[in-house]
């Protein structure tokens, strides 16, 4: 197993080019939000914005449009009940406050069967493929899980331990061709071949929305052209590095995503240095 720290960093983090362009740095498409979990699509967007990305277009409810041309005047908008032109973009997520009904599963169907790219499944996504074992088989090579412990159960089984999912996600990764991101005070990564064990972060994360955070910023990277494994593993560091530069004004009691989102670019400023 290997852990992240700063110098496993360094080593994968892709410098960017003083005389790029928007077109250079991707187009993310993120699939979040319903009527009463809009948060989640604000948080994602704006943390995959801020991870860099050169466009980011957040697919909403058309009832719900306000919500994010007010909050994040940045991002592009599709509207959920529309159909999507997949080629424009250069990586997907799905899942943050989306809901389960009918109409997201939908969705997420025809996420799975239209796009071959990887995708990162997090928040309601899992929640639908926990309960349709037969999509979580066909996900896209290189698709990003991301649960936490109770939504990882319910994908894989329940278990006794942290040792026990490590050594599950190690073979249900293999089984899927996926990388799964079993999020936690010690996150661990693992593609199957290759396992991680993130050093940064702090208890401040243990609260809603830190999740869609983290699926905003691992998309964010995909978009900029990492391989998978990577953007998963410097998604995963990062995330935690910015909550640790909140507690320069937070304590772990009071600190919230929003926060750490604000703190993103001190992270990177670290991690550049």
């Amino acid at each position: 197993m290997i852990l992240i720290d700063q110098n496993y960093i360094k080593k994968i983090v892709i410098k960017r080019l003083p005389n790029s362009h928007k077109g250079n740095h991707g187009h993310a498409f993120i699939i979040a939000g319903s009527k009463s979990k809009m948060g989640a699509a604000i948080i994602a967007t704006k943390a995959c914005l801020r991870a860099g990305v050169g466009l980011v277009t957040v697919s909403v409810p058309k009832k719900e449009r306000a919500t994010i041309f007010t909050s994040i005047p940045e991002a592009m908008i599709e509207f959920r009940e529309e159909k999507n032109d997949w080629e424009k973009y250069n990586a997907f997520a799905i899942g943050p406050g989306m809901g389960t009904d009918k109409q997201a599963e939908r969705k997420l169907e025809l996420l799975k069967e239209q796009v071959k790219s990887p995708i990162v499944f997090d928040a309601d996504a899992l929640t639908i493929l926990a309960k349709n074992q037969n999509l979580l088989k066909q996900v896209p090579i290189n698709s990003i899980v991301t649960p936490h412990v109770k939504e990882f159960d319910r994908l894989f089984g329940n278990h006794d331990s942290e040792t026990e999912r490590r050594t599950k996600a190690e073979t249900k990764a293999t089984e899927l061709n996926a990388i799964i991101v079993l999020k936690g005070n010690k996150t661990f990564i693992t593609d199957g071949k290759q396992s991680f064990e993130n050093t940064t972060g702090n208890s401040g994360l243990a609260k809603g929305g830190s999740g869609d955070a983290l699926t905003g910023i691992i998309t964010a990277f995909l978009a900029q052209g990492y391989e998978p494994i990577n953007a998963a593993v410097l998604a995963v560091y990062i995330h935690g590095l910015a909550a640790d530069i909140t507690l320069e004004t937070q304590s772990e009691e009071s600190m919230l995503i929003t926060d750490v989102i604000e703190n993103l670019g001190k992270a990177f400023k670290k991690i550049q240095k």
